[in-house]
């Protein structure tokens, strides 16, 4: 690298499934290549970091999802308006030559701006065998796509916002973006600017999915409101009217709040129908909830952090399969008696299971249908 000889091998493409029956092509670089784009990271990531605006979390040190997501529940308290956007293929969609004059105003050093047009460039593996050039887009799952992607927006969208909507919040993580508006009139316009401004460097926008969202905080919204959407998504949460209860004196109350999104529980109870967890007979139950626990703390860890009840939805489907385990392990002839067992076991070791020890255990769920 340091001679400049170094030039990247093709990426191998790798599509996952997406919710809406699509598929999300991935760039999955080599291990080498890894490290190469890990040097050229460190050396360009503190030079652009300090340039990027406030409101983008995404791919950035010390940022999180956690944090746009309270900013977003801030912003929604105040701007009752929200303009949710969703750019069309972004990562697949990006403008070499844009990406790297972009690149060429942010830092001067040659062997970094050579290094990113190479990798921008690197051939694509196909499933087939067969190798393709790229002329456009960043392959998603390597090490320096992110900061080109924040790199890209932070010109295209962030600047843009500051410079001609001062004062307008938004949250953008990656290309998830929200903007917040104090009238429907004002969030419909911002629509359209900002839909011609992506259009301009060569960005477009999913129709269906952008649209102009009112953020009510009860049950019905007025009439003269309920043509608009009343909820959105953002970073695996739906944002709706939700009844709360109060800490301190458990009174309910209205507010635009987050929880798991519908979309991410259905992937959820997919991920454990093809675990097959009734088929891990020659399993005890302490090496079950081992093999179970670095997925159910990641996602009680994200998703469980607003709206945690909207979570138990999903811990009851695990503890049903895990009654249907323990019938099938130790031939209890009745699902009652299998699940009276396993309660036994959840009042005895609460915190065998890292959903038991966070209040989504069989039992816990008997209790409260009791109550």
């Amino acid at each position: 690298m340091a001679s400049g000889s170094y030039h990247p091998p093709a990426v191998r493409e790798h599509c996952i499934p997406k919710g809406n029956g699509k598929e999300r092509k991935l760039g999955i670089p080599t291990v080498l290549d890894r490290v190469a784009q890990q040097v050229i990271r460190a050396e360009l990531e503190p030079l652009v970091e300090p340039g990027f605006h406030p409101s983008s979390y995404g791919y950035r040190p010390k940022r999180n999802a956690h944090q746009a997501l309270a900013a977003c529940v801030s912003n929604c308290k105040v701007l009752v308006y929200v303009t949710d956007l969703d750019i069309s293929g972004f990562f697949d969609a990006i403008d070499h030559e844009k990406m790297m004059a972009i690149l060429g105003e942010r830092t001067d050093k040659r062997h970094v701006l050579m290094y990113c047009r190479r990798w921008l460039q690197a051939q694509v593996w196909k499933r087939d065998g067969t190798f393709a050039d790229r002329d456009e887009g960043t392959p998603q799952g390597g090490v320096i796509s992110p900061l080109l992607a924040n790199i890209f927006l932070d010109e295209v969208f962030d600047r843009w916002m500051a410079a001609t909507c001062p004062g307008t919040p938004f949250e953008r993580y990656a290309d998830d973006i929200v903007v917040h508006a104090a009238s429907e009139r004002e969030a419909k316009e911002l629509r359209d600017r900002i839909r011609q401004r992506l259009g301009e460097y060569g960005l477009g926008v999913n129709e269906e999915k952008t649209r102009v969202v009112y953020c009510w905080r009860a049950g019905r919204p007025p009439r003269s409101r309920e043509e608009l959407p009343q909820e959105f998504d953002f970073l695996g949460f739906t944002f709706k009217p939700r009844l709360l209860t109060r800490r301190s004196d458990k009174r309910t109350f209205w507010s635009f709040w987050p929880g798991i999104s519908r979309k991410n529980e259905l992937r959820i109870a997919d991920v454990l129908r093809k675990l097959a967890i009734t088929k891990w007979q020659g399993m005890t139950l302490r090496e079950v909830a081992k093999a179970l626990a670095p997925r159910t703390r990641g996602w009680i860890s994200y998703y469980g952090r607003y709206s945690p009840g909207e979570m138990g939805r999903v811990m009851n489907l695990l503890n049903t399969r895990l009654v249907k385990w323990v019938r099938r392990k130790f031939d209890f002839p009745l699902f009652s008696s299998a699940r009276g067992w396993l309660c036994s076991q959840e009042i005895r070791k609460t915190v065998l299971f890292h959903h038991w020890s966070k209040g989504f255990g069989m039992w816990q769920y008997l209790l409260r249908r009791a109550v």
